[in-house]
């Protein structure tokens, strides 16, 4: 292999080209990005940065021991690949030609169509949004923010705390159900209602009301009028994979991949967020849109690339946190079809708790809510813990941040 690129500069991206240099490539390196920027840190957007108690420079993914000798190609995306021949397309109309590729697109943020263009209406999925949004948190302004999502919520979380009058409104009856269940869902829905949030749940969106290029109210289907000076919309993602369309790499809600991250097609693999690897947990494929997947599940990819007789490796539980409110939350594993919730220290009432999922008598997933010490031991005992199946099993290329629909749309009224 003599030219490696690598499509899409974030963090999976760079821990692709990190690993690759790790296990002894040597030749041409392509690190392929559709935003000017070089890599930077997600997580902090909905939180430190958006209150700026840090900086641009603070979020900059790469270190002073970083010698990667890459050839960055910034500023213009990706636009078509021919698999066939490792061809690579870019949006100002170069190409580059590689002997492998890893392909890591990542997600963009879900839209609403009807809120499309008003100048009030954010999403927060990259730099430039949280710099577009982070002006906008001014105290005694009114939030809505639509969908119950991790980001969303975040997102709540830090204009509550400058004193924003916020309401979250989500379709489904518990937030964050999907991920933590029910009863541990309703506990960080409550934590949000301690905290002032205005949580509207099981609600459906009729209507929006905008004047001047602004939305200024909304109406639910129940009838009642919620008046509002920012929007931001958090309902999900969506896997950044049109460019790949007729290229011969097959997709089905996510670049399609075995448990090591190889395409159908050899010399192609996939990581991140666009990623819908194969789960032997599961039995079926599924995207990870989590920051330890992206970081951990990259040298694997890239081993499968380099060395065809790569063995498989056992995958990590899945991990995630977000920080709300104050309290840090912490979860790792699958609760889908867990049978009994055991709190094996500290108080759900008082939001410093660790919970621990079962099925049977085998431990599946762990939540810690400001429990960080004894989170990290049971995450550990939970890598070691073998698994049995989860149930129910989800979707082809289903993301693992499920539970983040979109509301109704509607037409904005004027």
């Amino acid at each position: 292999m003599q030219t490696l690129a690598i499509v899409g500069a974030s963090l999976a991206g760079l821990s692709a080209a990190r690993a690759a240099r790790a296990q002894g490539f040597s030749g041409r390196l392509v690190i392929i990005g559709d935003e000017p920027h070089r890599p930077y840190d997600r997580p902090p957007l909905s939180k430190d940065f958006l209150l700026g108690s840090i900086t641009q420079e603070d979020l900059y993914l790469e270190s002073d021991g970083d010698e990667l000798d890459a050839e960055w190609v910034l500023g213009t995306g990706a636009a078509s690949l021919d698999a066939s021949s490792r061809t690579i397309v870019l949006e100002d109309g170069r190409t580059v030609h590689a002997d492998g590729i890893v392909i890591a697109t990542g997600a963009r943020a879900r839209q609403l169509p009807a809120l499309a263009g008003l100048s009030n209406v954010f999403s927060l999925r990259t730099l430039a949004d949280a710099q577009s949004l982070a002006p906008e948190l001014v105290a005694g302004s009114r939030m809505a923010v639509i969908g119950a999502g991790f980001i969303g919520a975040e997102v709540a979380s830090a204009a509550a705390s400058r004193g924003m009058e916020v309401t979250m409104i989500d379709t489904k009856p518990v937030p964050f159900a999907a991920q933590l269940g029910t009863e541990m869902g309703a506990l960080v829905a409550g934590l949000h209602v301690a905290k002032g949030v205005e949580l509207i749940s099981s609600a459906a969106i009729e209507d929006f009301y905008s004047g001047e290029g602004n939305v200024n109210g909304l109406r639910l289907a129940d009838g009642r009028y919620l008046a509002t000076d920012v929007v931001v919309v958090g309902i999900g993602a969506e896997p950044n994979i049109e460019w790949l369309e007729g290229s011969g790499v097959e997709l089905q809600g996510g670049v399609l991949c075995d448990a090591m991250g190889r395409t159908n097609v050899p010399g192609i693999v996939a990581v991140g967020d666009c990623a819908a690897w194969f789960d032997e947990g599961v039995g079926a494929h599924r995207r990870v849109e989590h920051w330890t997947g992206a970081l951990e599940r990259a040298a694997l990819a890239v081993q499968a690339l380099l060395d065809d007789g790569a063995p498989r490796q056992p995958l990590k539980p899945y991990y995630f946190w977000s920080d709300q409110h104050g309290v840090k939350i912490q979860f790792a594993g699958h609760s889908s079809g867990y049978d009994r919730l055991e709190i094996e220290a500290g108080d759900p009432l008082e939001h410093s708790f660790l919970a621990v999922y079962y099925r049977g008598d085998v431990p599946v997933a762990v939540l810690g809510m400001n429990q960080p010490r004894l989170f990290t031991k049971w995450r550990r005992s939970l890598a070691a813990t073998p698994q049995a199946k989860s149930h129910p099993t989800p979707r082809t290329g289903e993301s693992d941040r499920a539970g983040e629909p979109a509301l109704v749309g509607a037409a904005v009224a004027s």
